[in-house]
């Protein structure tokens, strides 16, 4: 199941459309529900930045571990995409500088990123 929280009815609206655009771009239905937002908790942290922590290496080059500093790490956020298959080497050529990796590292997130896209 997938969900969108908004807070407002602009966020709402927003939702809606997006939801009705993408859905042209799709034979089945999208079942992601649109949905106000309520209390909210964090997951547990082997759920925090899952496919990331799978790369203990470059968890380790990040100096990141799991708890507080892994959930409010925007470059954990970001290469959590990148090594799970979401993003392209574009993006994350055009990126890259700001997440603070070493040569090595930005290598080996283009590697996972090749990997995913031509499996």
């Amino acid at each position: 199941m997938s969900a969108i929280f908004y807070h407002d009815e602009e966020q709402k609206r927003l939702a809606e459309e997006s939801l009705k655009a993408a859905q042209g771009n799709c034979k089945k239905p999208i079942t992601t529900l649109i949905l106000p937002v309520g209390q909210f908790y964090d997951a547990e942290d082997y759920h925090q930045k899952y496919i990331l922590q799978k790369h203990d290496w470059l968890l380790a080059s990040l100096r990141l571990s799991r708890g507080k500093q892994l959930v409010t790490s925007h470059a954990a956020a970001r290469l959590n995409g990148y090594v799970g298959g979401y993003g392209n080497k574009e993006s994350f050529e055009a990126e890259k500088d700001a997440l603070g990796l070493s040569d090595e590292a930005s290598e080996y997130v283009l590697e996972q990123i090749a990997e995913r896209q031509y499996g």
